[in-house]
């Protein structure tokens, strides 16, 4: 399974898992390293002195790479940057943002850097910056999304045409059959989230995993579309932005509404009612909380097999 992917990163697959705010801790990240993959924390949910902490224990736990996904957002971003870079971070995922600001800072201090996207014309933006791959999102995401609301079936193949950069897929996978797919419209490779939100090393609160793994079709959507579109389950808080949305209330209300710390209280305290719980489409597809070990076996083992069975033209059902 060697690529450009996995030569870029220095990893075995070409499998991401995505820095996901309060799920994605050292615990998470050295797992997945450790099994080939690239771990990424999730900064967008650590203070500067916290992101350190957890860039130390995940060297002490990992001597694989793995690195950093920083949501350009952040308050305190200067901070975040400064330390990935004294605690010689290689690699660093850049999203909700334009890639120039950061991207030739960091390559000059020795860092691989990737940036997130939503559409082709956004990739041909990462190309113009230089950065070193990119991740095109679809629509079926957890987190914070992309305006065009384009899904990944349809975008893959349209950054693809944009772009000769490395590309990885996102969205909507969480199983080898998806990764298979994805490679075969142009990706280079795949990062996956709510598939590794939900396993034994993440950081989520144990009520969230076992909410998300009793989620069947429809139990998220996209909302806070007048702030930054971002899926969410279909929980207490979530019905008072829907109501909210539909009669109309401007962003200052829906910021009034949100108020702080809302995703820490639901992902991360574990209350389901009044928390902010983020996690995409895939996860009507998962009904366990498996290790890291267990999620990289199966993705490796069932896209090998698919792969056989397709060049075979073998009979296999889903």
């Amino acid at each position: 399974m060697q690529n450009r992917i996995t030569q870029l990163f220095g990893i075995k697959y070409p499998v991401v898992q995505g820095g996901m705010v309060w799920c994605s801790g050292w615990r998470l990240v050295s797992a997945v390293s450790n099994q080939g993959g690239l771990g990424l924390l999730g900064a967008g949910s650590m203070h500067p002195e916290t992101l350190q902490e957890h860039i130390r224990k995940t060297r002490q736990a990992t001597d694989k790479p793995f690195g950093v996904n920083v949501p350009m957002l952040y308050p305190q971003l200067e901070d975040i940057m400064e330390v990935i870079v004294a605690e010689k971070v290689p690699i660093v995922f850049t999203s909700a943002g334009s890639p120039k600001k950061w991207t030739k800072w960091l390559q000059e201090r020795g860092i691989i850097v990737a940036h997130v996207i939503a559409s082709s014309y956004f990739a041909q933006k990462c190309e113009e910056a230089g950065v070193d791959a990119i991740v095109a999102e679809g629509f079926e995401a957890g987190g914070h999304n992309g305006r065009e609301e384009t899904t990944t079936l349809s975008l893959i193949p349209s950054v693809r045409k944009a772009t000769k950069l490395p590309l990885l897929a996102a969205g909507g996978i969480g199983s080898g059959k998806a990764m298979l797919a994805a490679m075969a419209l142009g990706a280079d490779g795949v990062q996956i989230g709510s598939r590794f939100a939900l396993t034994r090393e993440s950081s989520a609160h144990e009520n969230f995993k076992q909410l998300v793994a009793g989620l069947g079709e429809g139990g998220t959507k996209l909302s806070l579309k007048k702030l930054a579109p971002v899926r969410l389950i279909k929980n207490e808080f979530f019905k008072l932005v829907n109501e909210a949305e539909l009669r109309g209330a401007d962003a200052e209300e829906l910021n009034r509404l949100l108020g702080k710390g809302r995703a820490k209280l639901g992902m991360f305290e574990g209350n389901l009612d009044e928390g902010e719980l983020e996690i995409g489409q895939v996860a009507a597809q998962l009904s366990d909380i498996p290790t890291v070990e267990e999620v990289m076996t199966r993705l490796i083992s069932e896209y090998e097999q698919v792969r056989r069975d397709l060049v075979d033209g073998a009979n296999f059902s889903f």
